[in-house]
């Protein structure tokens, strides 16, 4: 991109001021901001003007039942399975896990992913959900790709973590990175931040922009090519989570759904999950934010949460309406945050009040779309404990203790003792022998 153009578009959008320090730039600088600037996506900076033009309509007290979600019976679990076991064997699922973010809040400098959860060895969070689709491609004898979200913050360590690891067992060929897509920040009359003369202040598009980057780094194409029919979808921060399980697969496909999500009881009114619920004849997301003190309390006559269930970002998808629901526009999420800004003298300056807003997309927009939608219930002890703080709940400490209880109960059940230190890992090829 010239000057010239960058300026006209610039102009065209009410945005000139970006060019506010051209003069002052060396010619390192002038390429770098021409470059950012050739990689925005102007319409959509249009959709969030105007998003911050409308009057916010609270949705806090809007009443909604929840979605009916399913707890099958013991032989539907078994005709489910059979049915998810040959479609991995067959080829047909994929994984795609969400790992964009850094472990600043742990304490970690790399890409969270990386963060050494091994209660033993340190290894990693991508270690145990890798090793996991190494176990499943050995025992069906099949090919099983792994689609990794990063972000401009994290893609190179992610890549060189995969790479220094021999991609933990993986073919390379199987492995398939691709990069979130960046969104820059907006003060409130509309005008794009700049936190340098020659920056523009970016920041991720949240993970439901996970759709047009799958389209647009080749993800959905490889997918075509590969047979693959249903991908199975996560965040990086739960190792626990049972990758391509096959009842949840099989369910998903025997009910023809193009979104299946897992949800299981919360453990407190004020656990901060998001409810999937019925608004006429389709399914929708209520954030946790978005329902009242009262919603968030009320119970049925058995004394259970009215809103028991929550979402953990554990969902199946049919890439057929991955595919039609990236050519759309997604709905845009708006949160007013602290972000460092260039003043008019140049000088970087970090603000001690919010002063700008941040744009995001979120993946469970994509429900109202679904034709049909699975809700599966799920036993949390077994398949989800995220990490997210640095101490407390969700912590490091929280992770290693569930990870280790969950390894306990399968050992025993498989006539396997337990180390006496009770302080041991497992790797998932290797599930039997434990490591202490």
């Amino acid at each position: 991109m010239t000057f010239e153009t960058a300026r006209d578009l610039l102009a065209a959008n009410d945005q000139s001021h970006v060019l506010r320090f051209w003069s002052e730039l060396s010619e390192t600088d002038r390429t770098a901001l021409l470059e950012q600037i050739a990689s925005l996506d102007f319409p959509s900076i249009a959709r969030m003007k105007l998003l911050l033009k409308e009057t916010a309509s609270a949705a806090s007290g809007e009443e909604f039942p929840p979605a009916p979600v399913e707890t099958p019976t013991s032989a539907e679990f078994a005709v489910a399975g059979k049915v998810g076991s040959d479609l991995i064997r067959a080829g047909r699922t994929g994984v795609l896990v969400v790992a964009g973010g850094q472990g600043s809040r742990l304490g970690f400098e790399g890409p969270k992913g990386a963060y050494p959860i091994g209660p033993v060895t340190g290894r990693s969070l991508f270690y145990f959900h890798t090793r996991k689709i190494a176990a499943l491609a050995k025992e069906y004898g099949v090919r099983i790709p792994f689609y990794i979200m990063t972000s401009d913050t994290n893609d190179a360590a992610t890549r060189a973590h995969f790479a220094e690891n021999d991609y933990f067992g993986l073919a390379k060929e199987d492995v398939f990175f691709f990069v979130q897509g960046m969104w820059p920040a907006l003060t409130a009359e509309g005008k794009i931040i700049l936190d340098t003369p020659s920056h523009i202040f970016m920041s991720p598009d949240g993970h439901g922009g996970t759709l047009s980057a799958l389209a647009a780094s080749g993800a959905i194409a490889d997918m075509e090519r590969r047979g693959v029919t249903m991908l199975y979808f996560f965040q990086v921060d739960n190792p626990m989570v049972e990758i391509c399980d096959p009842v949840f697969m099989g369910l998903h496909e025997l009910r023809k759904a193009d979104i299946s999500v897992k949800v299981c009881a919360k453990r407190a009114p004020s656990e901060g999950l998001g409810i999937v619920v019925k608004r006429g004849d389709r399914f929708a997301m209520v954030e946790y934010s978005e329902l009242t003190d009262e919603q968030k309390n009320r119970r049925r006559p058995d004394g259970s949460l009215y809103y028991n269930y929550g979402s953990v970002a554990i969902h199946v998808f049919s890439r057929e309406f991955l595919k039609k629901e990236a050519l759309g526009n997604m709905p845009l999420h708006v949160a007013v945050k602290k972000i460092p800004f260039c003043d008019e003298h140049g000088k970087t300056v970090k603000p001690e009040k919010n002063n700008g807003y941040k744009f995001e997309k979120f993946i469970f927009d994509v429900l109202p779309d679904a034709g049909r939608v699975l809700n599966l219930a799920f036993d949390r002890t077994e398949e989800f404990s995220p990490l997210k703080n640095a101490s407390g709940d969700d912590s490091p400490e929280s992770v290693r203790r569930d990870l280790i209880a969950k390894w306990t109960r399968h050992l025993a059940a498989a006539g396997v003792s337990i180390p006496e230190t009770g302080v041991f890992e497992i790797d998932p090829c290797d599930p039997l022998t434990p490591i202490n």
